[in-house]
């Protein structure tokens, strides 16, 4: 384990897929680099190698602590597939790294995914009733061994996947390597993103279109919600696992998770964030000198809320990105001490000003708490908390560690409690309509905001 950062939030996981790539694992190294923002705690690669063998390696670290060149050079192979991982709830383990290796009848597979199965104690009790036996605590896992069942009534891999996919219900992005073609499938209500590009004369999918960038990739197009992509020597053939129309993209993936320079189905991840902090400004302007944030997926709207209160942007806060990892276990306490190490007020420009503090998120409080605590030790005359993302007030079940109800701050608190608790002059939430209004878009995933949960839970919220 490592100092949990900050910020509080954590998504499961981010992955990639090469077919057709000369050095393969090379690239997908560099792409899990770009993706490593999604997960900190383990990363893996599977190759084909000329054999068509697939070859496998993982370990607890990041990305570039866990493959060296002499790892790179001993994946050889033009198909790849790559997985960057935090843990949900803070579940580990070597044995939840991905991707996961198996060995069927109907010929080997790896597989990465991203997200959670909210069916997944009632497909892992109809697996275990079948002699089933798991090696991980993973979601992924019971992917793996429902294609594994189906291998006597399905005759080819596009059919086994899709059988698959329609026993699983909850959030899914996934990348299945075979000794001849890579697959790639979304959920269908599309919870994660997954994007197609060529690179080439082969082509990667991957989490986020920053990984297509880093590589030096053509974007083509998202993986459609409910989409099964098979890559081939004959190359990109499209079907379906279900088709629902939905389009339930998780809003924290603008607000907070992808990088800035990411698109998700066609909104600037950078964009959309700049436009939440004008309607933010617009909803709750702040008696303010300057306007600061809190690094660094803030820093967008921010931008957005000091033009369009016409205050100045500073460098009020900044992280330490040096912070070293160490095996400590992510309590309550170290959360503490992980915000003093990793965030910093900058006393020259706080002091004696009265402060807008702009952040992406309040989860548990515990950064937000000690942040208006260090500006006003900083000399900060006021503190005024603007959040670019309504109360998050509902747990997710959907690939998101926030943990249980009990520690969500938000969770039946009026906005005056909340603001009494971190200690701010003032606090202000960006509304669920202003979501709607930045993104452009009529559909998304906004149940940590209003408990509008898109699926069946199979287990009752714990908070209402």
């Amino acid at each position: 384990m490592y100092i949990p950062d900050s910020r509080e939030l954590h998504e499961e996981c981010g992955v990639v897929g090469f077919y057709g790539v000369d050095h393969a694992a090379t690239h997908a190294f560099l792409a899990l680099q770009s993706l490593q923002h999604r997960g900190q705690q383990g990363c893996g690669m599977a190759t084909v190698d000329p054999s068509g063998q697939i070859l496998l390696q993982k370990n607890a670290g990041l990305v570039k602590e866990v493959f060296t060149q002499k790892d790179i050079e001993n994946l050889p192979g033009t198909s790849c597939i790559g997985h960057v991982r935090y843990p949900t709830t803070n579940v580990g383990g070597q044995e939840n790294i991905q991707p996961f290796l198996f060995s069927r009848l109907g010929g080997p597979f790896a597989l990465a995914h991203n997200g959670n199965i909210v069916n997944a104690e009632q497909v892992k009790k109809y697996l275990e009733k079948q002699g089933h036996l798991f090696r991980s605590t993973s979601d992924s896992e019971l992917f793996a061994y429902l294609i594994g069942t189906t291998m006597r009534q399905a005759n080819n891999w596009e059919a086994r996947i899709t059988r698959a996919a329609n026993l699983l219900d909850g959030a899914f992005a996934t990348v299945i390597l075979t000794p001849h073609a890579l697959y790639a499938c979304r959920d269908k209500y599309g919870f994660r993103p997954l994007s197609l590009g060529k690179l080439g004369s082969g082509y990667i999918v991957a989490s986020e279109t920053c990984a297509l960038e880093t590589v030096g990739a053509e974007w083509i197009r998202d993986v459609e919600p409910g989409e099964l992509l098979t890559i081939d020597q004959k190359g990109v053939h499209s079907s379906w696992h279900s088709r629902t129309g939905l389009h339930k993209m998780c809003a924290m993936e603008y607000i907070y998770f992808a990088r800035p320079d990411s698109v998700i189905e066609g909104c600037s991840v950078h964009a959309f964030r700049k436009q939440s902090g004008r309607l933010l400004q617009a909803e709750h302007p702040a008696d303010a000198d300057l306007v600061t944030c809190v690094p660094e997926s803030s820093m967008s709207a921010a931008m957005g809320f000091a033009e369009a209160s016409h205050l100045p942007l500073e460098m009020g806060i900044i992280k330490n990105i040096y912070v070293a990892r160490t095996f400590i276990q992510p309590t309550q306490s170290m959360r503490s001490v992980g915000v003093k190490m990793k965030l910093s007020p900058v006393t020259s420009i706080v002091k004696g000003k009265r402060v807008a503090v702009i952040d992406d998120s309040i989860v548990r409080g515990t950064t937000s708490k000690l942040l208006v605590q260090m500006l006003r030790e900083a000399g900060a005359t006021a503190v005024h908390m603007r959040i670019a993302s309504p109360p998050y007030a509902w747990p997710c079940f959907y690939g998101i560690d926030t943990g249980t109800s009990d520690q969500l701050l938000a969770s039946g608190r009026s906005l005056q409690a909340i603001s009494d608790f971190i200690g701010a002059d003032s606090l202000g939430y960006l509304s669920v309509d202003a979501l709607y209004k930045a993104s452009g878009r009529t559909q998304l995933c906004t149940a940590c905001f209003d408990g509008g949960y898109p699926t069946e839970l199979y287990q009752e919220p714990d908070n209402k």
